[in-house]
């Protein structure tokens, strides 16, 4: 048939979301995050080619380590232990962690790729930073990075809003993926870390500049997926409602277009194909064919929610930012959701929350951070008892480093946020309007890794 695997029936696409179930002892995090890489002279984004371009940087890590993942004759990213470093489409280089069994694992994870990255990039001369979008440079600024996938999605992207070629080159983000037991810890989990998803969003916010100046937004990185493809992107109020299953998700992931299928290596153009006429045989590129498994999986690739189901769960409301906040972010949502009295209580913050208040939270710390409110209540206090949660949680994994410390100590940079009320972007936009006199040049330099 092709060069997949046999067919597959709807039952199947639910198995293997189910087939994610681990127990207790063998639950992991991993780590993810983007970071913006320039030119350290002129601070333009860095290009594919050339001296100090992207496809340099990749053969780099060859040196400690790594393999090249290939497409056509492009190295596209590297991989070594179950970790990938990968390129987005405007050149933003992630690292995808291996999974672990803790956050000071994860933290030493963060730490080497970083120290790599670093030495690579002095000896190109440039540098990287961790922001949640591109602070000075405009669209047309931006290279594309030569990945048959990004060609699908760069020319479909304006078909279903205005914002998606700045989603796909101009934002970067930190994630944690992390494990169920059962199809109900699956939904409890999926629900809290859904609700509180704009907790993270203001406490990480850490974008508030476009080309140069002050967006109105404190996480703009938020507010582009708001404007980036309704069909595959929010807060998927259907996650709250009675009757949520691994089959109610997969019955939302049959209903998102598709962007491609891959074939003998090749990238057919589906963008906005259906792929319930793909599981009849009625896809119009192929006719005849049906998906494999394979296909799925490519599939739960290209739906963008707060908080996205595969085989696990993958938290995504984070602006990406500095080491520290790298190892903050697994921190929390471990803190909440992998102890039960932590999980337990987190989800009586949002419980009585509507898909009103959820969504409006939502759009509302994109532009006020911890100063927005939900109820009567503002995020702010919200963000505190979260964090006292988180801390307790960790406190009771009694994840020990080799000095006997846990792991509710990564807490510290977010708890210090909180405390002082100020969000990583209204620092910056403070200095933005003294000490950097409008210019917004100075933040590579102050942010870079």
């Amino acid at each position: 048939m092709n060069d997949h695997a046999t067919a597959v029936e709807k039952s199947d696409l639910i198995n293997w979301i189910a087939a994610g179930e681990k127990p207790t002892e063998q639950w992991r995090l991993g780590t993810e995050h983007e970071k913006f890489g320039f030119e350290l002279d002129s601070l333009r984004p860095m290009t594919y080619e050339g001296e100090k371009g992207i496809r340099r940087m990749l053969e780099g890590f060859a040196a400690f380590g790594w393999q090249p993942i290939m497409e056509h004759d492009h190295p596209i990213g590297m991989k070594k232990s179950g970790c990938s470093i990968t390129l987005e489409p405007g050149g933003q280089l992630e690292l995808s962690g291996a999974p672990l069994s803790n956050v000071h694992q994860t933290c030493n994870e963060v730490h080497s790729h970083l120290k790599e990255v670093k030495m690579i990039a002095d000896r190109l001369g440039v540098g990287f930073v961790g922001l949640g979008f591109q602070p000075k440079w405009r669209r047309q600024d931006i290279p594309w990075m030569p990945k048959d996938r990004y060609v699908i999605m760069r020319n479909y992207m304006p078909k279903v809003g205005t914002l998606g070629h700045d989603m796909m080159l101009r934002t970067c983000t930190v994630q944690v993926n992390l494990d169920f037991s059962s199809e109900a810890d699956m939904i409890k989990k999926f629900r809290t870390s859904l609700a509180l998803q704009p907790i993270a969003t203001a406490l990480f916010a850490n974008s508030p500049f476009v080309e140069g100046k002050p967006s109105g937004y404190l996480s703009y990185r938020a507010h582009v997926w708001t404007d980036t493809d309704p069909n595959r992107s929010g807060m998927l109020p259907f996650v709250f409602e009675s009757g949520m299953s691994y089959e109610r998700y997969v019955d939302y992931m049959l209903d998102v277009p598709m962007y491609f299928v891959r074939r003998n290596g090749e990238y057919l153009d589906a963008a906005g194909l259906s792929f319930r006429d793909f599981m009849d045989g009625k896809l119009s590129i192929l006719p005849g064919q049906r998906p494999s498994m394979t296909d799925w999986e490519d599939h739960t690739t290209t739906a963008f929610p707060e908080v996205r189901l595969k085989q696990f769960l993958e938290m995504r409301g984070a602006d990406g930012g500095p080491w520290h906040r790298l190892c903050a972010l697994p921190a929390l949502w471990v803190g909440l959701l992998y102890d039960d009295a932590a999980l337990e209580a987190a989800w009586d913050i949002a419980r009585d929350w509507t898909a009103q208040q959820r969504e409006q939270l939502r759009l509302d710390v994109m532009r006020h951070g911890l100063n927005a409110t939900i109820g009567n209540k503002r995020v702010q206090d919200l963000a505190r008892d979260v964090l006292e949660i988180a801390s307790e949680g960790l406190s009771n994994r009694q994840q020990l480093s080799s000095s006997g410390d846990d792991e509710s100590g990564f807490l510290t940079p977010l708890k210090e946020i909180v405390e002082s009320g100020v969000t990583p972007a209204e620092r910056k936009l403070r200095d933005f309007e003294t000490r950097w006199q409008g210019n917004i040049d100075h933040i590579f330099h102050e942010c870079a890794y």
